[in-house]
């Protein structure tokens, strides 16, 4: 395992949009944007923490301009935030049009991946030591995500063990 200072906190992946990825209009289909999205969040964190690691939750995945067959996609992941066992991963994606030589922002996410051992039992990861302004921002934004994931989970487990009414 690589010592703290060394240690990645960033990926860079850059994948062809091909054929197969595609509907009938020539856009890339959400589900293999995601499927490409959950692999950048898995080679991010594993590489980080130097384990396996297994999706908890993904938070807020904004479409904000259709992929085009033919683009390259680059993501930008990063580790925003270690807890014990859980990571954050942000990734930005960037479509590039190789022709016109234009790039949007097409998607932005956040991944919660927790680090396993080899029997699949949650294991600790590396506290990620924060060096810049903005590592420190995204910290905190994650911190605060992470409040929000907890008080939702509150509230979604009292709403379905809330007794039920009788429909008339």
């Amino acid at each position: 395992m690589a010592d703290s200072d060394s240690r990645e906190k960033q990926l860079t992946m850059t994948v062809l949009m091909t054929p197969e990825m595609v509907n009938f209009s020539g856009k890339v289909h959400g589900g293999a944007m995601l499927k490409l999205l959950d692999q950048v969040a898995y080679a991010c964190a594993s590489r980080y923490c130097g384990n396996y690691v297994v999706t908890l939750s993904v938070d807020q995945v904004v479409f904000r301009n259709a992929v085009q067959l033919g683009e390259l996609v680059t993501f930008l992941a990063s580790i925003n935030y270690t807890g014990r066992t859980s990571m954050e991963i942000g990734i930005k994606v960037i479509a590039e049009d190789p022709r016109l030589r234009t790039c949007l922002h097409a998607m932005s996410s956040f991944f919660t991946m927790v680090a396993v051992d080899k029997d699949g039992k949650p294991t600790p990861v590396p506290a990620l030591e924060l060096q810049t302004d903005v590592e420190r921002e995204r910290f905190a934004a994650a911190q605060d995500r992470k409040k929000l994931r907890e008080e939702y989970e509150v509230r979604h487990h009292a709403t379905r063990n809330a007794p039920k009414k009788d429909v008339a």
